[in-house]
């Protein structure tokens, strides 16, 4: 396998990318599910079309409207100037890219554990008089646990292989923005980078593999643990 230089850096910035997304859409895709599943509250249905919406949308729509939100006549942009951040065109922007694309698969896989857990359990909490956020703490969190793991996996992987919105909103800048996906679109344009788009291909292949595996280690040790 040989890897360039550019190649490695790549990788790193794919693998923080990757990171930085899955940690901070974290906390929100477990506040966002604990609504969708625990409270009744006017426009629920419109909460929940939002938050799957990402996943019937090309990916390049989902950059695009980034795009116009972010860029300097936005609203968005035009907060972030006065704060002086740049944002469009670096790993930033490709951060909220993959945490938008990657977004929904965290919220369900979290709500379908919260959907498991045993409403008994809550009713206890609530007779003893325990307030709604010792409920949370003690109880909805640490039975989440194994959704909030199987979610941050799919959202890692599916932040990795992101390309469409954040060749959009990110562009692809070598050293700067260009991920794993980005580089192997670049070579498959070359006549001679059959070689090198070839070794990123086993890399993300191997990196799949690797987030895969952990995650049924994970689960397995998690399901062993409630069965115990």
């Amino acid at each position: 396998m040989n890897l360039s230089p550019q190649d490695i850096t790549a990788i790193g910035l794919s693998m923080k990318i990757a990171v930085t997304a899955t940690i901070l859409s974290l906390p929100i895709g477990f506040a966002t599910a604990w609504l969708m599943v625990f409270r009744n509250f006017r426009g629920k249905v419109l909460l929940e079309v939002l938050v799957n919406l990402p996943l019937t949308l090309p990916p390049v729509v989902i950059g695009y409207l980034l795009l116009l939100f972010f860029g300097k006549n936005g609203w968005g942009g035009s907060l972030l100037k006065s704060a002086g951040i740049s944002f469009i065109f670096t790993w930033k922007a490709a951060v909220v890219a993959s945490a938008t694309v990657g977004f929904p698969l965290l919220v369900r896989s979290i709500r379908l554990g919260m959907e498991s857990i045993d409403r008994q359990l809550l009713q206890a909490s609530r007779s003893l008089g325990a307030p709604w956020y010792d409920t949370l703490a003690t109880v909805v969190l640490p039975l989440s646990f194994r959704g909030m793991v199987a979610g941050s996996s799919l959202m890692f992987a599916r932040s990795l292989g992101e390309f469409g919105a954040t060749i959009i909103v990110a562009g692809n800048i070598p050293g700067v923005t260009q991920t794993i996906p980005l580089a192997i679109y670049d070579y498959a344009s070359s006549p001679t980078g059959t070689a090198m788009a070839l070794s990123l291909c086993a890399v993300s292949v191997a990196l799949s593999v690797v987030i895969l595996l952990l995650h049924e280690v994970i689960g397995n040790k998690l399901e062993h643990r409630n069965d115990a």
